[in-house]
């Protein structure tokens, strides 16, 4: 799968454009402040309906312009086409259609496009908060596991339903049982296919990372389901009641879930360098294209932002040579195209657009 043509209208700094791209490489280059990034969050829009650098949609729209307004033709397997449109306005509005029919859910756009972005904000998947580590864990599901969504949202149901209750229902054995029955059977199922991808994930994420560094015999993925191993979630539930009510929610469940990365038995992020922490990174979200290419007819499409910082020449060579494995598309920002045009094989497509104050000229059509 790949992103053949992109039009832009009303994206933070960047000019109107039509852009065709390498089914493969795509480096954009130019000074810091030109609209690089701005062109991979469009990309980003696209796929998602969102940016990922600011909640606000606001702050993603041209200040000139009430709204912005996106278009892309996508290549699928077998010939297949997509037409996409998004359109987001300022006062919140939001359009996207799919093949010229609206689509009310962005779960649609999402399983439409898969996008894996590797930025400055990376490095947050392992310093930051459980939410962002499950966010990462559930995407994957949700690409690989067609029954993930709907029990996700079972359990979400559940858990409001549970809350609820606890903040304004009585205290009587009959309700307690009800919800505490439902959480536990909807979190059950959602925590069967969470464990059944982090079985498959693994092992690609360990040879992966093995190819860019040296940590994979000292580094160790695993997963915390939210609740007492020992334990079913019924009993935690129920020993948990009076405690629940206090502060008036639920407190142990798969909305609790973490990946947790250790490297000789301490917190991966507090010992790993900056540069290794972008390449344990990088080898996730590589390991989770892999696992998505295994089950859709297309691939991911990379967004790299800033891919030459923070690493040296050999990781970066390394890194780009995962990237061209993937046999997938992949987009990267830097400021000099310098260190990355010679990362590829002859045979493999490259485009280079040069940005410079929000306008984007592609130096040359893909290579041959």
């Amino acid at each position: 799968m790949s992103l053949q043509r992109l039009d832009v209208t009303g994206v933070r700094n960047l000019h109107p454009v039509t852009l065709h791209f390498s089914p493969r490489i795509n480096i954009l280059y130019g000074d810091n402040g030109s609209g690089k990034t701005s062109l991979l969050e469009a990309v980003h829009m696209l796929g998602l309906a969102r940016s990922f650098r600011s909640s606000r949609i606001q702050s993603a729209i041209n200040h000139d312009a009430e709204g912005c307004v996106l278009f892309g033709q996508v290549q699928l397997a077998a010939q297949e086409q997509r037409a996409i449109g998004i359109s987001r306005q300022r006062s919140g509005d939001t359009t996207i259609r799919i093949n010229g029919q609206s689509v009310r859910s962005a779960a649609e756009l999402a399983d439409c496009v898969p996008l894996q972005l590797i930025n400055p904000d990376s490095f947050r998947l392992l310093e930051g908060s459980p939410k962002l580590r499950r966010q990462f864990l559930d995407w994957g599901v949700f690409h690989v596991e067609r029954r993930f969504l709907s029990a996700w949202h079972r359990v979400q149901q559940a858990l409001r339903q549970r809350n609820s209750w606890l903040r304004h229902g009585r205290l009587d054995a009959v309700s307690q049982a009800a919800w505490n029955r439902e959480v536990e059977l909807a979190s059950n199922e959602l925590d069967d296919y969470r464990r059944a991808y982090i079985a498959r994930l693994k092992p690609v994420f360990e040879r992966t990372l093995s190819q860019l560094c040296t940590l994979d015999d000292e580094l160790q993925l695993s997963y915390y389901r939210g609740w007492d191993k020992d334990r079913s979630l019924g009993e935690v539930l129920d020993a948990s009641v009076e405690r629940d009510r206090l502060v008036g929610y639920t407190q142990a469940g798969p909305q609790r879930a973490d990946l947790r990365l250790r490297s000789k038995g301490h917190n991966a992020a507090d010992v790993l360098s900056r540069g290794q922490q972008k390449l344990v990174v990088c080898a996730l979200r590589i390991a989770q294209g892999h696992l998505v290419s295994e089950v859709k007819h297309g691939q991911c499409i990379y967004l790299v932002d800033d891919l030459p910082s923070e690493l040296d020449g050999l990781h970066r060579q390394s890194l780009c040579r995962l990237l061209e494995q993937l046999d997938c598309q992949v987009f990267i920002t830097c400021v000099d195209r310098e260190p990355l045009s010679e990362c590829w094989q002859s045979t493999t497509p490259v485009s280079m657009f040069h940005v410079e104050h929000g306008r984007i000229v592609q130096m040359h059509g893909p290579s041959e």
